[in-house]
């Protein structure tokens, strides 16, 4: 029982904790005993005894901790990605990996990211990467080109869509969405795909992929390419949807095609629930497999709202693991 309460605990740490990549030094450990104390006692109470925890105080977390040997630097350790590289022609692009314990193979989960400038995307990867490691999947997020690892490879989308705006409005930076997540971006996606099955490490029947915001977008339009065992869509377009009847179609083109089943989830006080509705209403049309998911709202904002796919892992995670699982079966 102490080896098996050891891995749920260090999975009920990881949720807990969110960006726990991103805590440094003796404050991030005060830090981190707080955000996760209220988490790992309840679990090891129900554990031991069946009780339920309304109120813990910070002494059981050491407690806890103690007895059931549990080592804090594991769970850091493992919030620390390996940085990866892989071709798309000729184009050199970056990633980042994490992996389970063992030798493997594993399943496999290549995920997204959204339209964040810079290195930001790494938020999502650090929230979300030691969940699916903690729970035996390997866990992928490339950088597609101008973003992050990979920004040396070519123009940032925001300034592309930023400039189409520019010179033509909404009705042109519509089109340049589409044409760009149709082209480079997919492109990109579905390098890292052929890059992450080719890994010896990696079963190929076995992909499932998630993305949230633009690469919730980039999900979809990959499920239409390929075959992932299970594809989940993070409130994909839900702030460009309104604006572009040309991503809508897009979109809903692809779910006709999907050859992979679907999950749609968002926050109730997202941009906009239709993306989620609208597709999953498409493939139900079609004779295709999605569930769609809608959670209560998170934070009081819509941007707060539509940062849920990557800050809000820890309410989300066991209903999308469960429905990956479900669709991945070995």
């Amino acid at each position: 029982m102490k080896s098996q309460f050891a891995n749920r605990s260090r999975l009920a740490l990881v949720q807990a904790t969110g960006e726990v990549g991103n805590l440094r030094g003796s404050f991030a450990l005060d830090r981190l005993l707080n955000s996760a104390r209220t988490h790992l006692f309840i679990l090891w109470t129900e554990t031991i005894c069946g009780c339920r925890v309304i109120y813990v105080k910070k002494l059981w977390i050491v407690l806890a901790l103690l007895l059931f040997g549990f080592e804090i630097h594991a769970v850091a350790d493992l919030a620390q990605p390996e940085i990866v590289r892989f071709k798309n022609g000729s184009l050199t692009l970056g990633g980042e990996l994490y992996k389970p314990e063992g030798k493997g193979p594993f399943p496999a989960l290549l995920y997204n990211h959204g339209s964040a400038p810079g290195m930001l995307n790494s938020r999502a990867s650090k929230s979300i990467g030691p969940l699916f490691a903690a729970k035996g999947w390997l866990f992928f997020m490339p950088y597609r080109r101008g973003q992050g690892l990979s920004s040396k490879a070519g123009s940032y989308i925001g300034d592309q869509l930023e400039a189409a705006h520019k010179k033509g409005g909404m009705p042109l930076a519509s089109k340049t969405l589409v044409e760009l997540m149709l082209g480079d971006h997919l492109s990109d996606q579905m390098a890292a795909y052929e890059w992450l099955k080719s890994l010896p490490n990696v079963e190929g029947n076995r992909i499932a992929a998630d993305g949230n915001s633009f690469g919730g977008i980039q999900t979809v339009l990959g499920s239409a390419r390929v075959s992932f065992c299970a594809a989940v869509s993070a409130s994909g377009g839900a702030e460009s949807w309104a604006d572009s009847p040309d991503l809508q179609q897009a979109m809903k083109d692809a779910v006709r095609n999907s050859k992979s089943p679907i999950l749609f989830f968002q926050a109730e006080n997202d941009f906009d629930l239709s993306p989620s509705k609208i597709l999953g209403a498409e493939m139900k049309a079609k004779g295709k497999m999605s569930e769609v998911k809608i959670f209560p709202p998170f934070g009081k904002s819509k941007k707060e709202g539509h940062s849920f796919p990557y800050a809000g892992s820890s309410v989300w995670f066991d209903d999308v693991f469960s429905f990956i699982q479900r669709k991945c079966p070995r």
